[in-house]
């Protein structure tokens, strides 16, 4: 069976994805160039991280998104079972929202070029005036309304389990006085770890949990994190 799975996505699922990819990076250039990427920026990529999961036969279910407001602006943070991670929070979150990513994806053709359009932010830690300018980018994009998700552990795990979460997004919030809601992805890892090329099927499931949201003299950074990522912990099926 695993034969014909894999000849299965030689064959179609990797041509129709990679058409997809196409597609949408032009669509996401073409709408923002014109003006309209709020929308193009994040709906079209909606359908294509969708098609990622349907062509691979992985089942998305997502609980708690009564817990987050379409209205409201929000820092996601999530944890990085996987590359499955990306088109599960992307298809199934149900809200528009930017991401900070590493600056190493700019290199990816067509997705690299189409983030720039849509105005994801690219973490550049390569010196001290690099990180001044992704935190002023992050912070015009909240500014603005927008919502961030992002992966505090800044990489894929190699064994499912969660890693150090880094200060970066919390930042943010605190400064913002934002809310943070954790987000617990559980699956992803099954499917296709970072060390494997092509994804098996699956079922990921991801839970949004209550927002966290400041105090009245705003977050407490320390406890903002350990608060998220118990929750996030706590989500996780054991």
């Amino acid at each position: 069976m695993i034969v014909l799975y894999r000849i299965y996505q030689i064959l179609i699922m990797c041509p129709l994805i990679i058409v997809a990819t196409i597609v949408t990076a032009v669509m996401t250039v073409i709408g923002s160039a014109l003006g309209g990427g709020r929308w193009w920026g994040y709906y079209p990529e909606v359908i294509w991280a969708r098609i990622f999961c349907w062509l691979a036969f992985v089942k998305v279910t997502v609980r708690g998104r009564e817990n987050i407001d379409p209205s409201t602006s929000y820092v996601f943070v999530a944890n990085h079972q996987g590359a499955y991670d990306i088109f599960t929070v992307y298809g199934y979150l149900g809200h528009n929202f930017r991401w900070m990513m590493k600056q190493s994806l700019r290199k990816i053709p067509f997705v690299g070029w189409a983030c720039r359009w849509a105005h994801q932010i690219f973490v550049d830690n390569s010196s001290a005036s690099a990180t001044r300018r992704t935190m002023q980018e992050a912070e015009k994009l909240l500014s603005g309304g927008m919502s961030l998700v992002v992966f505090p552990e800044g990489a894929r795990s190699w064994d499912g389990n969660m890693r150090q979460f880094k200060r970066g997004a919390y930042r943010l919030a605190v400064e913002f006085s934002l809310p943070v809601v954790p987000l617990t992805i559980d699956g992803a890892f099954d499917v296709l770890p970072r060390f494997k090329r092509l994804p098996v099927p699956g079922h990921i499931r991801l839970t949004i949990h209550k927002p966290i949201h400041p105090e009245a003299d705003g977050h407490d950074l320390a406890k903002l994190m350990d608060q998220s990522r118990q929750a996030i912990a706590d989500g996780l099926m054991h």
